[in-house]
């Protein structure tokens, strides 16, 4: 959320933020609001204190023996009361309506960011681990066919138990995504993160905190409660990113200076509704409905952020560097970034078995896998994550990032398109091999049920 008073003596820069990013918000309407509403406390604090003064004339008169006087004045303190009590009624009505447009305006993206509409404006930073690719068959099998054929993964099952954009992992399939999650967390544990189990359900409250409420509210699972019974005992939605919870984790407390940086990770099932919308994706796992995640989330000074993300960009990028996964680095332009953001990188991992876009000179598709962004007091202004720079100083806002470390899915795709090798099975990289027992290679299994029969079982 941006500061009202910013909002105001800055509203130029904010309008031409907005217009930058594309987006459709009545800057005029929300100003109007803000006039009206700080009219209605004006007008307020006038009549509080012309009722002070009242009050205070009616025990002079009294003390004097004017009591017509004093009646008189009793009547007019009565008729103040009421109008504050109109006005102040008047003055909570526009600062909710308030609350509520605010909560609509996006961030403002950070000076440098570059200028664009939409994800074909952002601009590439480098790539990673091209110079010495190794060998791949002369076709790769896309993720989607070869998963089924090594019997790992299950779509037509995941359909049956929960609809379309959900699946099994069976075998070493499942053995893999639990090894790349444990090496994840033990990856950042290594980059002094302190591990969070929060819960997966989350609140009205804490959604908007990071702002996912009110935009995107048909893209999240809402289990509880309605927009109408919205912060209740019920008001639950599932987990769309670890984001949430671990970032409301501090909502509405003070932090001292000496607890800061504080940087949390946290894995947990991710469920979101507008996965698999997207007609080319709709194939496989890259997008889907539920997915498994890292997240780190940094919670900073504010003189401090824009250092931070850059570390917190290669913390991510270290996940791919020990795999040894070729990938890129890109600068989201303005039309590109989330709501809360005010500068983000995308970290995309190329995946060589499907030309669906354009990659490097050997095909394949890129595939974001990490967004290390920095909400300066976005997030903290939604949720009221302040610290206290000295004891002696009042609280200020403090700055939120946070980054997948990385998209376990997407990961998977790709080790399972990058380290095929021509016989079929799968390389498994080097650092998952302890989580696999010192497997070395994925060599699929035996399909299961009558329909196997003639489809490469025995009977």
């Amino acid at each position: 959320m941006l500061d009202r008073q910013y909002l105001r003596e800055h509203t130029d820069e904010v309008r031409a933020a907005l217009d930058a990013r594309g987006a459709d918000v009545d800057l005029d309407h929300v100003l109007d609001i803000d006039d009206r509403w700080r009219e209605a406390k004006n007008r307020g604090d006038e009549l509080r204190h012309e009722r002070n003064e009242v009050s205070n004339r009616i025990g002079e008169l009294k003390q004097a023996g004017e009591d017509e006087e004093a009646e008189e004045a009793i009547a007019r303190s009565q008729d103040l009361k009421e109008d504050i009590d109109e006005i102040e009624e008047r003055a909570d009505d526009l600062e909710t309506r308030l609350n509520e447009a605010l909560l609509e305006i996006p961030n403002v993206p950070q000076e440098g960011v570059p200028e664009g509409a939409d994800e074909s404006d952002n601009v590439e930073v480098r790539r990673e681990g091209f110079d010495d690719l190794r060998e791949l068959p002369d076709e790769v099998t896309p993720h989607y066919d070869l998963g089924e054929e090594m019997e790992i993964l299950d779509f037509e099952r995941g359909a049956k138990t929960t609809g379309a954009g959900f699946y099994f992992l069976k075998g070493d399939g499942a053995r893999l995504e639990h090894a790349l999650i444990q090496f994840m967390l033990d990856l950042h544990r290594e980059q002094e993160y302190v591990d969070v189990f929060p819960p997966v359900p989350v609140t009205s409250r804490s959604m908007t905190g990071t702002g996912q409420l009110p935009k995107f509210a048909d893209d999240a699972y809402r289990v509880g409660g309605s927009e109408h019974e919205a912060y209740d005992d019920d008001d639950l939605w599932l987990c769309p990113t670890a984001e949430v919870p671990v970032t409301n984790m501090y909502r509405e407390e003070i932090l001292l200076d000496d607890d800061l940086p504080i940087k949390h990770q946290a894995y947990t099932p991710n469920f979101r509704r507008e996965a698999g919308e997207h007609g080319t994706e709709t194939r496989g796992i890259v997008r889907v409905h539920q997915f498994n995640k890292v997240e780190l989330v940094n919670f900073v000074r504010p003189e401090e952020s824009d250092e931070r993300l850059e570390g917190l960009l290669a913390e991510a990028e270290e996940t791919l560097r020990r795999l040894d996964l070729p990938y890129r680095v890109l600068d989201l332009c303005t039309g590109d970034l989330t709501f809360a953001s005010a500068r983000t990188y995308d970290l995309e991992v190329w995946a060589p078995g499907d030309d669906m876009e354009e990659g490097p000179e050997a095909g394949g598709r890129w595939l974001e896998v990490s967004s290390a962004s920095n909400f300066e007091a976005f997030q903290a202004r939604r949720a009221g994550l302040r610290y206290r720079p000295e004891r002696h100083e009042s609280a200020d806002y403090l700055h939120t990032l946070n980054a997948s470390g990385t998209a376990i899915g997407r990961v998977m795709v790709a080790i399972l398109e990058y380290y095929q090798n021509p016989d079929g099975t799968v390389e498994i990289p080097e650092p998952l091999r302890p989580y696999m027992g010192g497997q070395e290679r994925i060599e699929g299994h035996e399909p299961v049920g009558e329909s196997a029969v003639g489809a490469g079982r025995k009977e």
